[in-house]
């Protein structure tokens, strides 16, 4: 079983923000999930391919995969390849990078027991460069904090690697990646040595110290979600309550700062009412009686219980039991291979214009064009 820091660099996000989370946390079981398990099984393929791209002698790993697949596959790919790049650019001005594979680093320096691992950390005169493999779906992942600042993630790993490698090489800059292929997210930011080593001394060292003490402020805010005790909290239920304060009229008695200060606070509202009732389902399923609620069976859909058996029996009589379809992109991409699937059908694939989302101004992405700004 892997082991994990107290202070980890992959929490560094919640415990930066809220200190005596980490103590919290630290008290509740490990839980695991298939979509933890999924992304364990993405990193692992990720560095096969890789290190056997770099001309190592590695096991293929994809039979004892537990949730190996075509998507898995291209994913790590597209990973491998990205890395090559990055490689190959860091070799314009250095021939012989220090490349590092799944790399255990130590930032104890400025974190108590602080260490991680990094996915991929290239080392050259000038540079080093962090890369972190992101397979999750559900959350956007960016390579750059606030304040100005790096993934403090990353920015973790870039402080090990600097405290190991700094006297091998002349680092005089930080590059951080995060490469998310199944949100086509493929991020980068840099920043100075000088800098990270600032934040390191300014803010992440006193801000460790205070949360490996069990000191500091409770404070809830976007870093909540990944925070075991999320549920229960009664920070983050008094932030989520601040919204009472609305009257909660309709949308049209509302105006536009009325709007504009309830928007930011309603996924996270939205997102703490459902953990409030999965965590009472699970409290309720265990022996606890909330006044007014009982646990019914939810509703389901019928199912043949024999798939096999069903498909023969309609068989013989005379129907055909399976419908045609179109294999998918990501099918068909394995089913060819990425060049001849390009060769064959690159010129036949579009991505249609997204559903409108409103999201805050400092999202990343180009402004969706309304029928407004078209007529301008």
């Amino acid at each position: 079983m892997a082991q994990h820091a107290f202070l980890s660099a992959s929490a560094s996000h919640r415990w930066l923000a809220c200190p005596p989370s980490a103590q919290l946390n630290a008290k509740e079981p490990d839980q695991s999930s298939p979509y933890a398990q999924q992304g364990t099984d993405a990193h692992e393929l990720c560095q096969y391919l890789l290190e056997k791209a770099l001309g190592r002698r590695v096991r293929d790993p994809t039979k004892s995969l537990s949730y190996y697949d075509a998507e898995m596959q291209n994913a790590a790919e597209g990973y491998r390849d990205f890395v090559l790049e990055q490689i190959a650019q860091v070799k314009m001005t250095c021939p012989d990078p220090l490349i590092c594979v799944e790399q255990r680093l130590d930032f104890s320096r400025w974190v108590p027991d602080g260490f991680g691992t990094g996915d991929c950390v290239i080392v050259a005169d000038g540079v080093i460069h962090i890369i972190d493999f992101k397979y999750g779906l559900g959350v956007l992942v960016s390579a750059s904090g606030e304040d100005g600042y790096g993934n403090p993630q990353l920015m973790c790993y870039a402080l090990g690697a600097l405290d190991t490698f700094d006297a091998l090489y002349d680092i005089s800059e930080v590059r951080l990646s995060i490469y998310q292929p199944r949100r086509d997210n493929e991020d980068t930011f840099s920043m100075a040595k000088e800098d990270l080593l600032c934040w390191a001394d300014e803010v992440l060292a006193p801000t460790a110290k205070l949360a490996y003490e069990g000191q500091g402020e409770f404070c809830a805010g976007d870093h909540c979600q990944f925070c075991k005790v999320k549920a229960t909290c009664r920070k983050r239920a008094e932030y989520n309550m601040m919204l009472a304060k609305y009257d909660f009229e309709m949308p049209p008695t509302l105006d536009e700062l009325d709007i504009a200060a309830i928007l930011p606070k309603v996924d996270g509202l939205i997102s703490w009412a459902q953990d409030i009732k999965e965590y009472a389902l699970e409290q309720a399923l265990s022996g606890t009686h909330y006044p007014g609620f009982k646990v019914v069976e939810g509703r389901s859909n019928r199912k043949y219980s024999d798939e096999a058996a069903v498909a023969d029996i309609v068989t013989k009589a005379g129907f055909d039991p399976y419908e045609r379809k179109l294999l998918g992109i990501t099918a068909m991409t394995s089913a060819l291979g990425k060049k001849r699937f390009n060769e064959l059908l690159g010129g036949l694939i579009v991505k249609p214009q997204g559903k409108p989302v409103l999201v805050p101004a400092s999202d990343k992405r180009p402004e969706f064009n309304t029928a407004s700004t078209d007529f301008e």
